[in-house]
């Protein structure tokens, strides 16, 4: 259920912001005057201002119930757990590896040396 919301929020998150990028600014207007009002007969008479500020507050409508439901679905999660990195003698304890502070006289720690040839 969680994860169904999240995907809707982050569906509606990226409509948004597709939709207030395609939105005209105020000063738009303007440029009407000199002959550029022909382009927005699409949407009507009125232009695309109604239908694109009706859609704008229904998905962030949407946006902010689906920010609250996800609010409440963490609260209600319980507590998380510790945070941070554990102690390494536990994570060699569980893998079954040697700890650092083994001494390892058998180990071969030598790095390989690479010959010279005369071409």
């Amino acid at each position: 259920m969680q994860v169904a919301i999240l995907m809707i929020h982050v569906a509606i998150a990226i409509a948004l912001v597709v939709l207030i990028l395609l939105q005209q600014g105020k000063g738009a207007e303007a440029g009407a005057a000199f002959g550029g009002g022909a382009s927005q007969t699409v949407f009507g008479s009125r232009g695309t201002g109604g239908f694109m500020s009706r859609t704008t507050a229904v998905l962030a409508a949407a946006f902010f119930a689906t920010s609250l439901t996800l609010a409440y679905f963490a609260t209600q999660a319980g507590q998380a757990p510790e945070a941070g990195i554990p102690d390494s003698r536990l994570i060699e304890q569980q893998r079954g590896l040697p700890t650092l502070d083994d001494e390892a006289g058998d180990v071969d720690n030598t790095a390989p040396v690479l010959e010279e040839t005369d071409d």
